[in-house]
């Protein structure tokens, strides 16, 4: 694959991380039963089948438009704070100007945006124990790659990973939103069910990249 990624490769990379967090349901929930309503895994599962849905259609609009009305669509969807926030990301991102084509540094822009967008939205930042502490670091090290020269594929790697750490991270924090601030350091020890949906999409998206280029 050449160094660029269009809307049919985008919506393979979100297939791909729709089936990573389908698989990891039970996960979420039990995660979510420690300071939530336990409810995490089947409102993320909802979120990806309408993300799913909003990314099939027209292959020749352009990127932005698509991530845009796709972004929108999930916010329609009964999902408490996860569809919010990831709703309003994938909106942002659609905030960055892009053709059908999109390379490493514009995909970078793009990210950025979508994060200003949650930034509006939530005051949650890294160490609050939210699924901030995964996106942000994902952010931060796909911008880092590309300002690097690096390809898409291994920008994502590295988004990957910085979020993984950024979910296992909050382990040894204590909940700061939402009903588990109630909880206070009851809630060390657990990852944040969140950041780790946050983590299970980048490592989506990182593998269906990864998939094509070895295609």
């Amino acid at each position: 694959m050449s160094d660029v990624i269009s809307i049919t490769d985008l919506r393979r990379m979100f297939a791909e991380a729709a089936r990573q967090i389908r698989r990891e349901q039970e996960l979420l929930s039990q995660l979510d039963c420690i300071g939530g309503d336990g409810d995490h895994g089947t409102a993320m599962l909802r979120t990806m089948d309408m993300l799913e849905s909003a990314m099939s259609g027209d292959c020749h609009e352009t990127l932005n438009a698509r991530l845009k009305d796709a972004g929108w669509s999930v916010l329609s969807v009964d999902g408490g704070a996860s569809s919010a926030i990831l709703g309003t990301f994938i909106a942002g991102m659609g905030d960055a100007v892009m053709g059908q084509e999109s390379d490493c540094t514009h995909l970078a822009v793009s990210f950025a945006a979508g994060l200003r967008a949650v930034e509006k939205l939530t005051k949650a930042k890294p160490g609050d124990k939210t699924m901030m502490d995964a996106l942000v670091p994902a952010v931060q090290a796909f911008a880092t790659a590309a300002n690097s020269g690096e390809s898409i594929v291994h920008a994502m790697e590295y988004a990957s990973e910085a979020a993984r750490k950024g979910a296992e991270a909050t382990k040894g924090m204590i909940a700061k939103y939402g009903r588990a601030r109630c909880l206070g350091e009851k809630t060390l020890g657990s990852a944040d069910a969140g950041a780790t949906s946050i983590a299970l999409l980048f490592r989506g998206l990182s593998a269906a990249l990864k998939q094509e280029k070895e295609a």
